[in-house]
């Protein structure tokens, strides 16, 4: 159980830094763009079911804001 723990606690500092670096716009070819794409590949199959099922809200994408609520809610009840 300790390593689903880890994994999703991972995943939320994955997703912090996506969103952090969503503000951003990289270089193409860059390090920055490197690093986004990477955290692209690892967080869009949790984040792309979410945004099937939410509309956004003017310019903003709440998908993220949900899926950090699911994990906590998951890591309260198994960690």
């Amino acid at each position: 159980m300790e390593i689903v723990c880890t994994l999703l606690t991972v995943f939320l500092i994955a997703l912090f830094v996506r969103i952090v670096l969503s503000w951003f716009t990289p270089e193409p070819g860059g390090a920055v763009a490197s690093v986004e794409g990477f955290l692209r590949t690892f967080t869009d199959p949790v984040l792309e079911p979410v945004r099937r099922v939410m509309p956004r809200v003017g310019m903003l994408d709440l998908s993220p804001i949900v899926v950090v609520l699911v994990v906590g809610i998951i890591q309260d009840a198994i960690c």
